[in-house]
């Protein structure tokens, strides 16, 4: 197996005078292995570590201790390096030498490159070549949807860097891995090969189809989740064209994802009897918390026939839908069956390559059919849920995929005026429940944390979505403002800037807004935010770059050449990650 920790000799200056202490602590605790203990990489260091950043905030050093990092990454380290040089911000610069090296510093748990001798013996080819296990936070498991999301903003580094190119080819292969064995679950355990302990979750779930608890840490079916499986192909194959994950694997979980989306495309009741059907997925939890399990048995709301959509029995927060047809789940799947269609025609697979295409469209056009509501204030606006006989849920959660999120998804563009209803409508509390304000923080929070806390996320996508300085400008201040530890955190109580969740590890901080972290440094020049004056005029803007492969754009200031010097000493620009 590939070792992941760095060499003593190749730690930053800054974490020597630390080393020491993290031997001593590990030797006394019996092993420096100590310090890979899924409790939180970060107990090898203090809480707040210096040295602090030199701007007003004094923002700590959050990094683990050079050997207790999870896997490293040359391009990563000296992009890092230079940023902090760089950027005039120096409490952003904190921000961001923390937080873009969070995943690969504390998730990777395991890792092959495909180069070392199978110790795992199979008949079907299950577990061979690279293989990769993300955790997802303080939470030894790994989430389809966050671990495609953490290593995001490495996809396009992929084409310079072998090693997370293997590391991403690693993930896809492992994520296949999950989807042929439990299609209908969300979080897994370790993998057998790894020979890592698994864990219990602690809920009492009665779940149909019935899964092997040493294989499955969690079973809550989220449609996004098998989506995001394929957003991960999708995006390692646009940034580096490669089709190695396209083996027979990769294609039997393909076809069990397809099995599913028919399983789930099914209405409640069979449209020439009336008589009730069974869903193939039912779950129950012994809780007291009605977002955590299903109504009627374990079946959910009624859901109707001829729609083109599919059932999601819960969102990407791991809470239960409300009606079933989960609308921002279904714009991403159509989505990314229609970019996996492309990608499999490139491969030559054209018959299935329709196939998923002719999907998507059936998806996409449910969801415009369906999924659009008129709204006596707002006018014709996304619903975040319907089922098909005419009800629907009127409100956004921040978790992703989101009804804000839409135009990242690649769904609709910016401008769309169906979104942008939608836009205003869930950015104002008179239109979204979910909308948080208070005197210390504001934005868009979810049943999953409770009435008082809003997700930084949820300001990362707004400022995504937006083409307006000040707003975009908000949106970031905001963010900072509430990062007292140097890390982005999951949530915030809007009253208390200071009273957080996430407490044990803040390696969430990437793991859902993905990459939009640096993405918005290639806004900072022009809103400010790199320099001492926080409002600086707009005068001396240049014309757009790219922010997305759309047509969504940023201004930016001089500062963009002096960020291009930073990556074109590795090959890179910042339209590379950008796009």
């Amino acid at each position: 197996m590939q070792r992941m920790l760095s060499d003593h000799s190749r730690a930053p200056k800054k974490e020597q005078s630390y080393l020491q202490h993290v031997r001593h602590t590990s030797t006394m605790r019996g092993s420096h292995s100590t310090c890979l203990l899924w409790v939180g990489a970060y107990r090898c260091l203090p809480r707040a570590s210096p040295p602090f950043s030199e701007g007003p905030m004094s923002l700590p050093f959050q990094r683990p201790a050079a050997l207790c990092r999870t896997f490293e990454s040359d391009l990563v380290e000296q992009i890092i390096d230079d940023m902090n040089e760089k950027m005039t911000d120096k409490d952003l610069a904190r921000i961001f030498e923390n937080a873009f090296p969070n995943t690969l510093d504390t998730t990777v748990r395991w890792h092959v490159d495909g180069t070392e001798k199978p110790t795992y013996k199979s008949s079907d080819g299950a577990w061979q070549g690279p293989q990769s296990f993300i955790v997802t936070g303080d939470i030894n498991a790994e989430w389809l949807r966050d671990s495609t999301n953490q290593l995001a903003q490495y996809q396009r580094l992929a084409k310079k860097d072998k090693a997370i190119e293997m590391l991403i080819l690693g993930a896809i292969n492992t994520q296949a891995e999950y989807v042929i064995e439990s299609p209908y679950c969300n979080a897994f355990q370790p993998p057998p090969p790894s020979r890592l302990a698994a864990s219990n979750n602690g809920q009492e779930d009665v779940v149909h189809p019935a899964y092997e608890p040493s294989n499955v840490f969690e079973c809550k079916y989220e449609l996004d989740s098998v989506a995001h499986f394929l957003s991960l192909s999708n995006q390692f194959y646009d940034h580096t064209g490669s089709t190695a994950f396209l083996t027979s694997r990769w294609y039997a979980a393909l076809d069990t994802l397809l099995a599913l989306l028919d399983e789930q495309a099914k209405p409640t009741f069979d449209p020439k009897t009336g008589a009730f059907q069974h869903n193939e997925y039912t779950f129950r939890r012994r809780t007291d918390a009605g977002t955590e399990t299903l109504s009627l048995s374990g079946n959910g709301n009624p859901l109707n026939h001829g729609t083109g959509l599919v059932r999601s029995a819960f969102r990407p927060s791991d809470d239960a839908t409300i009606l079933g047809f989960f609308i921002p789940a279904n714009a991403m799947m159509a989505v990314e069956l229609k970019r996996a269609s492309a990608m499999l025609a490139k491969a030559g697979k054209l018959k299935l390559a329709e196939d998923l295409k002719a999907r998507g469209a059936a998806i996409e056009e449910g969801v415009w059919e369906h999924g659009v509501v008129s709204h006596k204030k707002y006018g014709s606006v996304f619903a975040f849920e319907v089922d098909g006989y005419g009800s629907s849920i009127i409100m956004d959660d921040a978790n992703l995929p989101s009804l804000l999120a839409l135009p990242l998804l690649g769904f609709v563009s910016r401008d769309d005026k169906t979104y942008q209803n939608t836009r205003r409508m869930i950015l104002e509390k008179n239109g979204n429940p979910y909308y948080l304000s208070g005197k210390a923080f504001k934005g868009i929070g979810g049943p999953h944390i409770g009435l008082q806390n809003a997700w930084p996320m949820s300001l990362l996508v707004q400022a995504m979505t937006s083409d307006d300085d000040e707003e975009i400008e908000d949106a970031l201040a905001a963010v900072k403002r509430v990062s007292h530890l140097g890390l982005v955190h999951e949530s915030v109580h809007v009253e208390r800037g200071r009273d957080y969740t996430r407490k044990q590890s803040d390696s969430h901080l990437l793991a859902k807004p993905a990459d939009c972290f640096l993405r918005q440094l290639v806004c900072l020049g022009q809103l400010g935010l790199c320099s001492n004056n926080p409002r600086r005029g707009r005068e001396e803007t240049t014309p757009s770059v790219w922010v997305r492969g759309e047509a969504l754009y940023h201004r930016l200031d001089k500062r963009y050449e002096s960020y291009n010097e930073v990556f074109q000493s590795n090959n890179l620009m910042l339209s590379d990650f950008a796009s």
